[in-house]
């Protein structure tokens, strides 16, 4: 059996998992005049399991497409994708994550789309940290002041 579908069978494990504590029991703990109510806490978990269940049940039965497109990736040629940008990116969201704290918003969000967009292969730094200044900006006061989420925009030093 190809990797996609053992994937897809360890995914419907998942969903089954899933779904069953959904239907069974979430619902058991709901309060009576919660059990009248036509949504409950449970409603998008139920319907996250059945699309998930039936989606991989259509790689596992191999109704999708057989033959690899132009596009498609190949699992069997793995080494001759960049490997190295991914993990680097991947590798960036996490120190990102990490750093939204003690850099604050601002400085981190700069710095990981600089990066970022320097690790896919960017090279005109002058357009690279205009975009980055103009979306983080624009992010930061779109969420904190029109959502009125409070983000700190600069490191807790400077007095953010």
């Amino acid at each position: 059996m190809a990797l996609d579908r053992w994937i897809a069978l360890i995914l419907v494990g998942i969903c089954l998992a899933y779904g069953y504590t959904a239907w069974f029991t979430m619902d058991a703990g709901l309060a009576p005049f919660m059990k009248r109510n036509p949504i409950w806490p449970s409603t998008f978990p139920k319907v996250l399991s059945i699309l998930g269940l039936a989606a991989s049940c259509v790689i596992l039965f191999n109704l999708e497409k057989n033959e690899p497109e132009v596009g498609d990736i190949d699992y069997r040629r793995l080494h001759e994708y960049k490997l190295g940008q991914a993990v680097l990116l991947l590798t960036l969201m996490v120190i990102y994550a990490l750093s939204l704290r003690p850099l604050g918003f601002i400085g981190s969000t700069m710095g990981f789309l600089i990066l970022g967009s320097a690790i896919l292969g960017e090279r005109k730094w002058h357009i690279m940290v205009l975009v980055a200044g103009i979306a983080t900006f624009v992010v930061w006061y779109l969420v904190s002041q029109v959502l009125g989420i409070y983000m700190r925009p600069f490191p807790s030093f400077i007095g953010g």
